[in-house]
């Protein structure tokens, strides 16, 4: 195992894969607890934001982390494996967090969240290949809290589903999401490739916020969701099935930021989003080719704000062995 200057750890024994340290605390926490609600007090974060984290982590892992549906929380032989790797990594990146000098332990970032469902994995290794020297903060944000987050400035930009309030926010829309019914495994509806919303008359459908809580309710009898299919994606457990709903509404990602956040690192984000190569006449770093790609990071201005603790870097691990990863909308409440 080596760490770099810029934070990355590399375990060199094939099949490596770029990891957030902060997400392998996160990991780590929950499975020291066995409980996501108590890891998440201990944590101060949201439980949907660390849930969030996980599912993004057992996506780029490529595996499952915990068993789905268990009570009380219990690991998988991958999310052993990873525990045990975990902790080392942990331990080094404090070490050489702590031999930084004061002036180098505030570096520059930028901070995106994301709603659940959203999957940032692709754009973050692009953006870490090319902006070696910025750091990618990635936060998980429930997805009524997406548009507060912008405003208060916790992140500087986020995936967001739409609709939003664009006043003061710029918004760009990306891709539109297909709806689903999440449904018992015996449920009639699994029997079907699809299903529509006259299928759906006589069913409960649930209102939530949390789509975890959503779809342990789901599996407890208390009704039907209809989600995003990426959401439903990330909360997949066995007993549990999902199917499109052809005559629902679909719904929209976005990647929004205020507009006087905009800076050449926003531009820089929303190029690899958009699929640009680095030397895009549209990126910043295309336009001066003598710059090169970290000069977005001089041009990177914030609100003034405390200073901060240097912050963990970015690890490379291999996949556990491969299995199945395990994010939401709300739909309109119908009578009980």
């Amino acid at each position: 195992m080596v760490i770099d200057d810029g934070g990355s750890v590399v375990i060199d024994d094939g099949g490596r894969v770029d990891i957030d340290v902060e997400r392998l605390r996160w990991f780590v926490a929950v499975a020291d607890e066995l409980h996501f609600g108590r890891a998440a007090a201990a944590l101060n974060v949201s439980r949907l934001a660390l849930s969030a984290s996980v599912t993004a982590l057992e996506s780029e892992l490529g595996t499952e982390l915990f068993v789905p549906g268990a009570q009380p929380t219990e690991l998988t032989d991958a999310g052993r494996e990873l525990l045990e790797r975990a902790r080392p990594i942990i331990a080094t990146e404090e070490r050489r967090l702590a031999t930084l000098p004061p002036e180098t332990t505030g570096p520059t970032t930028l901070t995106v969240g994301y709603v659940p469902g959203v999957t940032v994995t692709k754009w973050a290794r692009v953006w870490a290949e090319r902006f070696r020297s910025v750091r990618l903060d990635l936060v998980g944000v429930e997805e009524l809290d997406a548009e507060p987050a912008l405003r208060d400035q916790r992140v500087e930009m986020c995936f967001v589903r739409l609709p939003v309030h664009s006043d003061g926010l710029n918004v760009i829309p990306l891709y539109r999401e297909v709806p689903v019914v999440i449904v018992g495994k015996d449920h009639p509806a699994s029997l079907f490739e699809e299903v529509t919303l006259a299928d759906l008359a006589d069913e409960e459908l649930l209102d939530y916020v949390d789509p975890a809580d959503a779809v342990d309710l789901v599996a407890g009898g208390a009704g039907i969701v209809i989600v995003p299919q990426s959401v439903a994606r990330s909360y997949s457990r066995r007993d549990l099935v999902y199917r499109p709903v052809s005559d629902a509404p679909d719904t929209q990602i976005a990647l929004a930021w205020p507009v006087e956040l905009t800076s050449d690192l926003t531009e820089e984000f929303v190029g690899v989003v958009r699929g640009r190569s680095a030397n895009s006449s549209r990126s910043p770093s295309g336009t001066d080719k003598k710059s090169g790609p970290d000069q977005a990071s001089k041009s990177h201005t914030k609100p003034a704000k405390k200073s901060q603790p240097a912050k963990a870097g970015r690890v490379a691990v291999n996949r556990p062995p491969r299995g199945s990863a395990v994010g939401a909308k709300r739909p309109k409440r119908r009578g009980r």
